[in-house]
């Protein structure tokens, strides 16, 4: 979510990031808006951008409120010049079955679907409202013709998105035909492969035609476009390992084993001493060989200004969740996140053997994709 992309605020509490090849449209427009000499050239390219941000915007408000109908939450949105990519929640969502990849085509479409309704619904309010306008006239989108542009910008972006070209809404179709013969993320590889060639489709027309005058902007806007369409399958791409790692790595791979534990009995100023000692940020609780709860080292800290010193059992958190060394990775983080906890312990026939923490999960996960790297160079050689 954080890569490449900035915060934008919440809507219908979902976090909207806006990635920073948005800019690159900025400036493109401001930059093409200025060739005209015209001082209030950057006020309408200003606009042109508006439309477009929030035409992306709906589009994927269209993605995330069927999603969440679907019963799969949005937890962000990172917003592209050509669309976006929409983050859900798949700690949340219910098991993949037989229909699984119909939800993923009704959620694919509710984007473009939207674009076009907003396309169509303007066109009418502007023929009715503005007798003798010309939807047809050149340029279609430009800063100069912002109406017009509110359509067309709906109407490219509404068909665009229904390429096959992953990232696209079509290249996610695309995806979930599939997903219906191969396991997901082999699925979304062959449609991010796909979708490379069409960036690389666009790129090469792009550069072909720039090389006249009288179709330079169309050229530059195809190549952007064809940028922006790799920039987009790269992030999925790199989603849709992610995933998959989570789902092939084994709590006993990456817990650890050599940890401190804190008992009810001891004193706040015990607790802290002992964490000062150690790089662990969450501890669990143990009484004798049973295991009563767990608490962190900010809890002991806020507990001490707040009441002074007393004894771990009063202000550990018996509210956690627990896992078995053999549950994968995506399992741990459902359980992270279902009850916004930072340490899960890992039990073996009821015995504590482990603990996975968020603060040690990537460092884990970084060796791990490295090892198993190394392992697979070795076995080729």
């Amino acid at each position: 979510m954080r890569s490449w992309s900035i915060p934008a605020g919440r809507l219908f509490g979902i976090e909207i990031r806006i990635h920073l090849t948005f800019f690159f449209l900025l400036i493109f427009v401001l930059t093409a808006g200025s060739a005209t000499q015209d001082t209030t050239a950057a006020f309408r390219a200003l606009g042109l951008v508006g439309i477009i941000f929030g035409s992306v915007i709906l589009h994927e408000l269209g993605h995330a409120l069927v999603a969440r109908r679907a019963g799969v939450p949005a937890k962000g949105i990172i917003l592209l010049p050509i669309g976006g990519i929409t983050i859900l929640d798949e700690s949340q969502a219910i098991p993949e079955s037989d229909t699984t990849w119909k939800r993923d085509i009704r959620i694919a479409v509710a984007g473009p679907l939207v674009n076009l309704f907003i396309a169509g619904a303007a066109a009418l309010v502007l023929i009715a409202v503005l007798p003798g306008f010309s939807l047809a006239a050149k340029p279609l989108v430009h800063p100069s013709y912002l109406l017009r542009s509110l359509v067309w910008s709906n109407v490219y972006l509404g068909l665009f998105n229904l390429l096959p070209a992953y990232p696209m809404d079509g290249g996610r179709v695309l995806r979930a035909l599939f997903s219906r013969r191969m396991d997901p993320i082999r699925a979304t590889q062959r449609a991010v492969r796909i979708g490379h060639v069409f960036a690389v489709l666009f790129m090469m027309l792009g550069m072909l035609i720039s090389n006249r005058a009288e179709t330079r902007a169309d050229g530059l806007w195809l190549l952007m476009i064809g940028f922006f369409l790799f920039v987009g399958a790269q992030l999925e791409e790199r989603s849709a390992v992610f995933h998959s790692v989570l789902q092939s790595v084994r709590l006993e791979e990456v817990m650890l084993t050599d940890f401190a534990t804190l008992s009810p009995a001891d004193t706040l100023e015990d607790a802290l001493d002992k964490a000062v000692h150690t790089l662990q940020d969450d501890f669990p609780v143990v009484r004798g060989s049973d295991m009563v709860g767990v608490i962190s080292k900010q809890k002991i800290l806020d507990a001490l200004r707040a009441d002074g010193n007393g004894y771990v059992q009063s202000a550990m958190n018996k509210i956690f969740e627990v896992a078995a060394k053999q549950e994968s990775l995506a399992s741990a983080f459902r359980k992270l996140a279902a009850r916004n906890l930072s340490i899960i312990p890992v039990v073996d026939e009821q015995r504590l053997v482990g603990i996975v923490t968020l603060q040690n999960l990537m460092h884990s996960m970084a060796l791990l994709a490295e090892s198993r790297k190394l392992r697979r160079e070795g076995l080729d050689a």
